[in-house]
């Protein structure tokens, strides 16, 4: 049976704006041998999904440095420390996309984006009848286009590879998976 591995010694490399660098040396329990690992500390992040008055959803493209592409992918973004991931879905939804609604927002489920090396979490909720009432409020350094589709069409943009964010697939499966009406209709 699997056990955790124990933590000998943490050493911190420095900050890096989104994330900390640690070397994080632990001991195998099965075979006592002991190594360094990275591990990047990052904030807590959170995606929403947002459907319209008239069943779309609405994405977000915009440009990624990390893969230097542009992706089509839902709002979302790191989690504030004075906010619930409830809140910063909410913020997130407005700032990026101008779209808000009377409805109350649902969480969806949480998500390890990849505990390979990282150390956060990734929370998904959904915001259903949602207008656009709002001027979109964008970071400095973000640059989003708002596309939207029908939710029928979201299958086949995955499976084209034209929504390929890892994180953000998991979310709408989280979405297929419990809500399973919104895809049958």
């Amino acid at each position: 049976m699997l056990k955790k591995w124990k933590t000998e010694s943490k050493k911190n490399l420095g900050n890096h704006k989104i994330f900390d660098v640690e070397i994080v040396r632990r001991t195998n329990p099965q075979d006592g041998k002991t190594s360094e690992f990275t591990v990047l500390n990052s904030e807590n992040w959170v995606n929403i999904i947002v459907i319209t008055k008239s069943n779309e959803i609405v994405l977000v493209n915009q440009y990624r440095h990390g893969t230097n592409t542009i992706e089509l992918e839902i709002p979302g973004g790191l989690i504030e420390t004075d906010e619930t991931p409830g809140q910063a879905s909410i913020r997130e939804c407005k700032e990026e996309t101008g779209y808000v609604s009377d409805s109350p927002v649902e969480f969806l489920g949480e998500i390890f984006p990849n505990p390979a090396f990282l150390d956060n979490r990734c929370y998904t909720f959904l915001w259903e009848n949602c207008e656009q009432k709002l001027e979109q409020n964008l970071d400095d350094f973000e640059d989003i286009d708002i596309i939207k589709y029908p939710i029928e069409d979201i299958k086949n943009l995955i499976l084209k590879g034209e929504i390929r964010h890892g994180v953000i697939i998991a979310a709408f499966n989280l979405l297929m998976l419990r809500k399973r009406n919104l895809w049958e209709k």
